[in-house]
C-alpha cells in the first residue's frame, strides 16, 4: 500500500486507524467547511471531506512535489436531528441544550469520507442511526462538566460515559459514530491497492 496520510486532527480517527493496524501519518490543512445551503446532509459530509482531502493534497504538493503519490484520507462527521444539522456546541449551555434535544430521540450520524490516490479519488458516506434513552438534566450536566464535549458534533462521544449509559439502540456502524467507518475504509483501500 502507498503511504497513507490522515488529513485529520481527530484523536478518534487516529485511534481507529491505529486499531485497524494501518500505517499512516497525520497531515492537517486549514479547510473551508462551508457548503451550499440546498445540499442534503449526506452530500454536505462528503463535500467537506473532499475539501479537506484536496486541501491536504495541495499543501503536500506545495511542500514537496515528489510526495503527490501518497494516498490521503479525510473525513467529516455530522449529526442530524429531525433534518437539522447539529454542529459542535459553542459553550456549556449549548452542549446541555443539544443533549436535551437528543434525549429520548433517534438521530443520524453521517460520516463523509474522501480518499485521494495517485490515479483518482473515491468518496462515500456512511449513516448510522442512534437513539438515546431519556436523559435527565443531572446526567446531561454531569457529562458536559466532566467530559467537555465542545469539539464533538452533537455534543457527545459514543465511546464515553454518556454513550455507555445513554444509548438505547444503534443501527449501523458503531465506529462511524466515533468519526470513521473504518471497515468500509479498509475495503476501499484494498480495492485501490489491488
Amino acid at each position: 500500500m502507498q503511504q497513507l496520510i490522515l488529513g485529520s486532527a481527530s484523536p478518534r480517527r487516529k485511534q481507529l486507524l491505529e486499531q485497524a493496524e494501518i500505517p499512516f501519518e497525520i497531515f492537517i490543512a486549514d479547510t473551508d467547511e462551508s457548503y451550499p445551503s440546498q445540499m442534503l446532509p449526506i452530500d454536505i459530509a462528503i463535500h467537506i471531506a473532499i475539501n479537506k482531502a484536496l486541501a491536504v493534497q495541495k499543501l503536500i504538493m506545495q511542500k514537496d512535489s515528489g510526495q503527490k503519490q501518497k494516498t490521503i484520507i479525510a473525513a467529516d462527521t455530522i449529526v442530524v436531528l429531525e433534518n437539522k444539522i447539529i454542529g459542535k456546541p459553542a459553550n456549556r449551555e449549548d452542549a446541555i441544550n443539544i443533549l436535551a434535544a437528543l434525549s429520548g430521540k433517534m438521530h443520524k450520524v453521517i460520516t463523509g469520507v474522501c480518499i485521494v490516490f495517485a490515479t483518482g479519488q473515491i468518496e462515500f458516506a456512511e449513516e448510522t442511526e442512534v437513539e438515546f434513552h431519556e436523559l435527565t438534566r443531572t446526567q446531561i450536566e454531569y457529562y458536559v462538566d466532566q467530559y467537555k464535549p465542545y469539539d464533538k458534533a452533537g455534543a457527545y462521544a459514543i465511546q464515553e460515559w454518556i454513550g455507555i449509559i445513554g444509548i438505547k439502540s444503534i443501527k449501523g456502524d458503531f465506529y462511524n459514530v466515533m468519526g470513521l467507518p473504518v471497515s468500509r475504509v479498509v475495503k476501499e483501500l484494498e480495492i485501490i491497492t489491488n
